[in-house]
C-alpha cells in the first residue's frame, strides 16, 4: 500500500538555484496549509530548525495553529488524536535519528486506521549520510508498508511536488488507496537559522478552527415490501458510523453495535449483545440466517465465532477502500452500495426484531441486577456509568474498558456522545496523548476511559509545556493495579489452576503500587478517587473543566468470577423469554 518516490535525482533539465534551508521549508510551509494542514505538533530539535522557524512565521500570521511536545512518541498521538476530531490532515514535525523513530506506533495506528498523517521528518543533507554524522541515520522509507506515501526531499530542492503528493496520498485521493500517513523526509542544509535581518512578522490574532463533531443520526427509507424476510442481524464493528442504525431500522433489523461504531443506539439496538449470540446459534429455535457487517468488529469472540460460522452468510458495506484488511483475505461479500446490501439483508420479520428485543431486554435486566448488587465499582458497572454520563466526546482505551461497555453500556435513543477508539491496532499506547488531541481538535468537553496500564505506559502525555493550550478533558482511570483483561482469557484458568505459581500474575498481571494522585500532582492535573458506584457517578455528574483525574478503584482478582455471575444470570433470564 506504499507508493515511494525519491526526488534525491532532479530533473537533468532543472537549473533552478539552490534553496537555503529557510527558503525550502517556507514553501513546505505554505502547501501543507493550502493543502488543508491547519494544526501541526512540533517536537524541539536542530536539524529541523528550518521547519520550526517557517511554522512559527506562519503561525504569527494567524494560519495554522502549533502544539509543542517534547515526547515525539507523544506529539505522534497528539496530531493522531487531533486527525480523528477534526478530519483533516494533521502534520507532526521531528529532527533527525531516534525523533522519526518515535513516530512508528501513531504511524502504524493511523495506517490500519485510515488517519491522514503526516510526518515531516528532518534529515541531514546526503553529503552528511554514512559518514557517522550525529543524529544520522537511514530515514527514507522507515516506516516502509505502514505509508500511504513516502518522499526523500534532498536539501536545496523544491519540495512542492513532494508534498502535494503527500498530501494527496494522506487524504485517499489515490485509486484504490484509503487514506493514511505518509513520511515527508526533508533534508536541510546548514545555516539553519534565520539571518539577522528577518524576523517574526507581527502577530495577528489567530482563527481558531473547529469542525462539526457532534453525535449524527440518518434516516434511510423504509426496506421495500418485496424484499425477502430473514433473520439477518446487523453488525456494527468499529468506524461503521450512524448509516448502520439506520440500516438496521429500516429493515426491522436487530442491531449489534460496539461503542466506537457511532451507531450503538435507536429502538433496534441490543445492548449486551455478545452474551445472546450462542442462544441464536446453528441448533437454536430463531438461528441466524444472515450478517450485514458495517466496519471493523474487534471486540469479542462470540462475535468472530458467529462471522466464522459455515452456516452464516454475511457481506461487508464497503463503499470505499478500507484499510483494515487486504482485499481478499476476509470471507464477507464486499458489497459497494446499499441497494445490493438491502437484497443481501432482505427485512426481519416483526418476530424477529422483537424476540431479539425482548431478549436483550432480558439481558440488560440480569446484567444490571448483578451489578447493582455490588456496592464497590467493578469494571462493568464503571463502563456503564462512563457510557450513561458522557457528553461531547468519548475515547475509549483498548483493554477491558471498551469491552465493560460494550458489554454494560445500555443503547440511548439517540447518540450523546461522539466515540473514539484507536482500534487500528488496538494498542494500549497514546491513549492520553491521542485524547489529548481528540479534546483539542473537537473544542469540547472530552472523557477518556482506560485502565491503569494504559494510562501509566502514556503518563508522559500529561505534560503540557508552558503556555500551551489546555484541553477540556476528563480522565477516568480504572485502577485495579495490574493488566485485568489477561484475568477473562486463557490466562486466568491457568492462573486458577496453580500450575505456573505466580508466572501469571507477574508477566500477565503487571502488578504495581504506583501513586496516581502523586502522579498528577508532578503534572498540575486534578485527581480525585472514588471506590463505588455512588461516588463515580457523583464525580461524573460534576462538570468537564480543564483537565482531571477521576481514579477509580477496584479488584480485578474477582472480575473472572463477577463475568461469570453475570453469564449465568443473562443465559437464565434469556432462557426464560426464548422458551415462551
Amino acid at each position: 500500500m506504499v507508493t515511494s518516490l525519491n526526488d534525491s535525482a532532479p530533473d537533468a533539465t532543472d537549473t533552478a538555484p539552490e534553496l537555503s534551508a529557510l527558503e525550502a521549508a517556507r514553501i513546505a510551509v505554505g502547501i501543507l496549509l493550502d493543502g488543508g494542514v491547519r494544526h501541526v505538533v512540533v517536537s524541539p530539535g536542530s536539524r529541523s530548525a528550518p521547519m520550526a522557524y517557517a511554522l512559527a512565521e506562519a503561525s504569527a500570521e494567524g494560519r495554522v495553529e502549533l502544539l509543542v511536545r517534547i515526547d515525539e512518541r507523544a506529539a505522534g498521538f497528539t496530531a493522531l488524536g487531533l486527525a480523528l476530531s477534526t478530519g483533516s490532515p494533521v502534520a507532526v514535525l521531528t529532527t533527525s535519528g531516534t525523533a522519526v523513530g518515535n513516530l512508528l506506533p501513531a504511524v502504524m495506528e493511523a495506517n490500519h486506521a485510515a488517519v491522514p498523517l503526516i510526518v515531516l521528518s528532518a534529515d541531514r543533507p546526503d553529503e552528511l549520510r554514512g559518514t557517522g554524522a550525529n543524529q544520522t541515520t537511514i530515514q527514507p522509507d522507515l516506516f516502509g508498508e505502514q505509508v500511504r506515501f513516502a518522499a526523500d526531499v534532498p536539501a536545496g530542492s523544491n519540495p512542492e511536488r513532494a508534498i502535494q503528493t503527500g498530501l494527496s496520498a494522506a487524504n485517499g485521493a489515490f485509486p484504490d488507496l484509503p487514506p493514511g500517513p505518509v513520511q515527508l523526509n526533508l533534508a536541510f542544509r546548514d545555516p539553519l537559522v534565520p539571518s539577522p535581518e528577518e524576523a517574526l512578522p507581527p502577530a495577528v490574532e489567530r482563527q481558531r478552527y473547529r469542525i462539526g463533531t457532534e453525535p449524527l443520526v440518518m434516516n434511510l427509507p423504509p426496506a421495500p415490501d418485496e424484499l425477502p424476510e430473514r433473520r439477518t442481524v446487523v453488525l456494527a464493528g468499529h468506524d461503521a458510523g450512524p448509516v448502520a442504525e439506520a440500516f438496521a431500522r429500516a429493515h426491522n433489523l436487530p442491531l449489534l453495535a460496539e461503542p466506537s461504531s457511532n451507531a450503538r443506539f435507536g429502538p433496534n439496538a441490543v445492548g449486551p449483545y455478545r452474551l445472546l449470540l450462542e442462544h441464536f446459534g446453528p441448533s437454536a429455535a430463531h438461528p441466524i440466517e444472515r450478517v450485514v457487517l458495517f466496519g471493523r468488529p474487534t471486540l469479542s469472540r462470540p462475535v468472530a465465532a458467529l462471522l466464522a460460522r459455515s452456516d452464516v452468510q454475511a457481506a461487508l458495506y464497503q463503499p470505499v477502500p478500507v484499510a483494515w484488511y487486504e482485499p481478499g483475505r476476509r470471507t464477507e461479500l464486499p458489497l459497494e452500495n446499499l441497494a445490493d446490501l438491502a437484497d443481501f439483508a432482505g427485512r426481519g420479520a416483526g418476530a424477529w426484531l422483537d424476540t431479539w428485543l425482548l431478549a436483550g431486554s432480558a439481558a440488560q435486566h440480569a446484567l444490571d441486577g448483578v451489578l447493582s448488587a455490588e456496592a464497590a465499582a467493578t469494571g462493568p458497572s464503571v463502563g456503564s456509568l462512563v457510557w450513561q454520563h458522557t457528553r461531547g466526546q468519548l475515547l475509549l482505551g483498548s483493554s477491558n474498558g471498551i469491552r465493560d461497555v460494550d458489554l454494560a453500556g445500555l443503547p440511548a435513543p439517540e447518540p450523546a456522545a461522539t466515540v473514539y477508539a484507536n482500534r487500528g491496532l488496538a494498542g494500549i499506547d497514546g491513549t492520553i496523548s491521542t485524547a489529548t488531541g481528540i479534546a483539542l481538535g473537537g473544542r469540547q468537553e472530552t472523557t477518556v476511559l482506560l485502565g491503569d496500564v494504559t494510562f501509566l505506559h502514556d503518563a508522559g502525555g500529561l505534560l503540557l509545556g508552558a503556555g500551551e493550550e489546555q484541553p477540556e478533558l476528563r480522565i477516568v482511570v480504572l485502577n485495579d493495579s495490574g493488566g485485568a483483561i489477561f484475568g477473562l482469557l486463557e490466562h486466568g484458568a491457568v492462573a486458577e489452576g496453580g500450575r505456573y505459581g505466580d508466572a501469571v500474575e507477574r508477566l500477565f498481571g503487571t502488578p504495581h503500587s504506583v501513586d496516581i494522585a502523586a502522579l498528577a500532582a508532578a503534572y498540575g492535573v486534578g485527581h480525585s478517587v472514588v471506590s463505588t458506584t455512588a461516588g463515580l457517578a457523583e464525580a461524573l455528574g460534576q462538570p468537564v473543566a480543564g483537565r482531571s483525574i477521576v481514579e477509580v478503584r477496584t479488584d480485578r482478582h474477582s472480575l473472572r468470577q463477577l463475568h461469570g455471575r453475570i453469564k449465568e444470570a443473562v443465559a437464565a433470564a434469556v432462557g426464560g423469554v426464548l422458551a415462551r
